[in-house]
C-alpha cells in the first residue's frame, strides 16, 4: 500500500493507549490508514492486499460510523480512507463526512481508474481535504503493473478532475525494477498534472508481489536508485512539489534528510506502527499499520472489542513500545544489530523486514546497509525460499546471500539496474 498523507513522525511518540482529543493530544500527530473495503476495479501485479472482491464480512454502515466516533474518541486526527478502491463502497462518503464533521482530516489513496468529475465533486463536499492517486511507471508500465489497459491515461484524467473540484491531487508511486527507471519521465508528467506532492514507496514482497518477486529492486541496486531519487527531489524542491519517502525509503545514507522531509530537517526514528499509525481492515480487524501482515499483527477485531481496549490491551498494537529505550535494539539480527544505528533505526520498516524474512529487525533495503557492503566489497542478494500461501497481506521468505561486488550478476535475474550518463537507470 503506498498512501500519502502525513509522513511519518521524525521521532518517537507515546503509543495511543489512553489517547484523547484535546490538550492532552495536540503534542502528536495520529494517523490511522483505512481499507474500507477490499473490492477492486484494478488487478494489480504488486498489490499487497491482493485487492479485487470484497471481504465477505465487512463493516456495516452503522459499524463503520461507530469506529469513527471511537477513532474520533481515541485521538486521531487524520484518516486515510483506501481500498481495494474506496469508492467502490456505497456509503464512503457517508463515512468521509461523518470523519470531517467530527473535526478530523480525511484523505483518501485511489488507484484513480475510472473515478467520475461526480465523485470528486462528492469527496470535495464531504470535506476530504486530498486525494494521492497511485501512478507506476509510464504508460505501458503502469497499465501493465495495474492489469487494466488505459488505466495509466484514467489516472491522469483524474488527477484533472479532482483539481478541478477542489481536493488537492497529490501522486503515490511504488519503486522496483520496471517502475525506477522511468521515475524521471514520470516526474515530468506528474509534474505537467499539476500534483502538489509526491510519495515514494519501495516494493516488497507481499500478496500479489511476493508471487512477482522478480519485479522487486535487489540491495545493490540501492546504490543507484537513491542518487536518482535525490536528483528528482532536488528538481522538485525547485518546482515547489513535495516529496515524500516512505517508511521503507532510507536510511541514514547521504540523502536522508533530502528525502525524509522536504525541509530537510528530519531523520529516520524508527517504525512507527502502533505509536502514532493505525491500520484498519474492512472487516474491523485492527493493526498497527495498515501494511503489516494480518496473521502476525492483528491486534482484534472491532466487532468483537472497543477500539479503546484493544489500544490497551493487544499486544500486537504494542510492537514498538520500547521505542526510544535502552534496550530499543533487542529485536533487531543479522546486519541490523551490528549497525550503528540500531538503538534508533529498530531495524528499519518492520512490514519490510518481516514480508521477507517472517520476522522484523533485519531490513535489506537500507541506503546505509549497501554502502557499508559496498565498502567491504561485496553485496546481497535476495533469494526466495518459500512461496506466499496467497491470502491478503501475506508473504513467502527469503534468504540473503552475502557475495563479492564483482561476482557475475546470476543469468536467472532480471539484467541490474546501473547509473547511466544522464542521471538515469538502465537494466544491463
Amino acid at each position: 500500500m503506498g498512501s500519502y498523507g502525513r509522513p511519518a513522525a521524525p521521532f518517537p511518540v507515546a503509543p495511543l493507549v489512553g489517547a484523547v482529543r484535546g490538550p492532552m493530544s495536540a503534542t502528536r500527530r495520529t494517523y490511522a490508514v483505512w481499507e474500507l473495503t477490499l473490492a477492486c476495479n484494478l488487478a494489480c501485479g504488486h498489490c499487497g492486499s491482493r485487492a479485487g472482491t470484497r471481504r465477505p464480512a465487512e463493516l456495516t454502515t452503522a459499524q463503520a460510523l461507530d469506529l469513527v466516533a471511537q477513532l474520533d474518541h481515541a485521538g486521531i486526527d487524520e484518516v486515510t480512507l483506501i481500498g481495494g478502491e474506496a469508492y467502490l463502497r456505497r456509503d464512503w462518503l457517508v463515512i468521509a463526512a461523518e470523519i470531517t464533521r467530527r473535526g478530523m482530516t480525511c484523505t483518501v489513496t485511489t488507484g484513480g481508474y475510472r473515478m467520475s468529475a461526480a465523485t470528486a465533486r462528492g469527496m470535495r463536499d464531504a470535506g476530504i481535504e486530498r486525494c494521492s492517486v497511485s501512478v507506476d511507471g509510464m504508460p505501458a508500465t503502469h497499465d501493465r503493473l495495474r492489469g487494466r489497459r488505459g488505466s495509466w491515461d484514467s489516472c491522469l484524467r483524474t488527477i484533472g478532475r479532482l483539481a478541478d473540484a477542489g481536493v488537492t491531487a497529490t501522486c503515490n508511486s511504488q519503486i522496483n525494477r520496471l517502475t525506477t527507471p522511468e521515475f524521471p519521465d514520470l516526474y515530468g508528467a506528474l509534474r505537467a498534472a499539476g500534483i502538489a506532492a509526491w510519495q515514494w514507496q519501495l516494493t516488497v514482497p507481499m500478496g500479489n508481489a511476493a508471487d512477482n518477486w522478480e519485479i522487486l529492486l535487489q540491495p545493490v541496486e540501492l546504490l543507484d536508485v537513491f542518487p536518482l531519487l535525490a536528483g528528482i527531489a532536488r528538481r522538485a524542491a525547485a518546482d515547489g512539489i513535495r516529496v515524500h519517502a516512505g517508511n521503507n525509503v532510507g536510511y541514514y545514507g547521504p540523502y536522508e534528510r533530502l528525502l525524509r522531509s522536504p525541509e530537510g530537517a528530519a531523520f529516520w526514528a524508527g517504525c512507527q506502527a502502533g505509536l502514532s499509525t493505525l491500520g484498519i481492515e474492512a472487516d474491523g480487524t485492527i493493526k498497527g499499520c495498515p501494511s503489516l501482515p494480518t496473521e502476525a499483527y492483528a491486534g482484534g477485531d472491532i466487532r468483537e472489542h472497543t477500539l479503546a481496549d484493544l489500544l490497551r490491551d493487544a499486544p500486537a498494537l504494542a510492537l514498538n513500545a520500547g521505542a526510544g529505550s535502552a534496550t530499543a535494539a533487542d529485536g533487531t539480527w543479522g546486519f541490523c544489530r551490528t549497525c550503528e544505528f540500531a538503538d534508533v533505526c529498530r531495524g528499519g520498516c518492520t512490514w519490510t523486514a518481516h514480508t521477507f524474512f517472517g520476522r522484523p529487525g533485519n531490513n535489506p533495503y537500507c541506503h546505509h546497509r549497501a554502502l557499508e557492503h559496498r565498502r567491504r566489497g561485496v553485496r546481497e542478494r535476495l533469494v526466495p525460499v518459500a512461496p506466499a500461501p496467497g491470502q491478503p497481506f501475506d508473504h513467502g521468505l527469503f534468504d540473503v546471500v552475502v557475495e563479492p561486488l564483482t561476482a557475475a550478476w546470476p543469468a536467472d535475474l532480471r539484467p541490474r539496474l546501473s547509473a547511466v550518463s544522464d542521471g538515469g537507470l538502465q537494466a544491463g
